[in-house]
């Protein structure tokens, strides 16, 4: 049974144990080296309570078997952007294409929403039609392309943008609310 929760803490070596391959192993991710524990616990830690990381895991009530994790973070740092959000999403690799991506982003999106935020951004390095599957599926329309802005792996790469309206945009716009007021929310 997969079950969705807020991440922890605890959970920042399951969470590197899972992104590592992205990063070194393909260029769905533009960092060169992948974080540590350490270093997972403090992005975990900068988000403040605002903003939500989401784990699946295999249901284990000691906490173990995460499949997969979905965040979002600030979109742009300019204040009108304060209303958005990005989003991302990373599977371990044997639960891809088993239906715990959608639930773990659906359960990302039901959460941004009774938060407030009006737009959620999926950014996407392509080719990729795993994660644009995903994202379709979930809400997303493609917003556009940016070609070629990310070197690695000796290739030029193009980079897609994917939205999600969330809310409707009223003026004058509600603040969004802390993940920490909030809390998970599945619809």
């Amino acid at each position: 049974m997969i079950a969705i929760r807020a991440a922890r803490p605890e959970d920042a070596a399951a969470i590197a144990a899972i992104y590592a391959p992205y990063v070194l192993g393909g260029t769905v991710s533009f960092e060169s080296e992948a974080p540590d524990t350490r270093q997972m616990r403090a992005r975990l830690g900068a988000s403040n309570g605002f903003y939500p990381w989401l784990v699946a895991t295999n249901g284990d009530p000691d906490g173990g078997g995460v499949l997969g994790y979905a965040y979002a973070g600030q979109f742009r740092d300019r204040p009108a952007y304060r209303y958005v959000v990005e989003t991302s999403i990373y599977l371990a690799g044997p639960t891809q294409g088993q239906g715990t991506g959608g639930l773990l982003y659906e359960a990302l999106l039901d959460t941004l929403r009774a938060q407030g935020f009006t737009q959620a951004i999926g950014v996407i390095a392509l080719p990729n039609d795993g994660s644009i599957r995903l994202h379709e599926s979930v809400g997303f329309r493609r917003a556009g392309v940016y070609r070629e802005v990310g070197y690695k792996q000796g290739r030029w790469i193009d980079v897609g943008f994917w939205q999600c309206a969330l809310n409707d945009s009223v003026i004058p716009p509600v603040e969004p609310k802390p993940f920490s007021e909030i809390g998970l929310v599945r619809e």
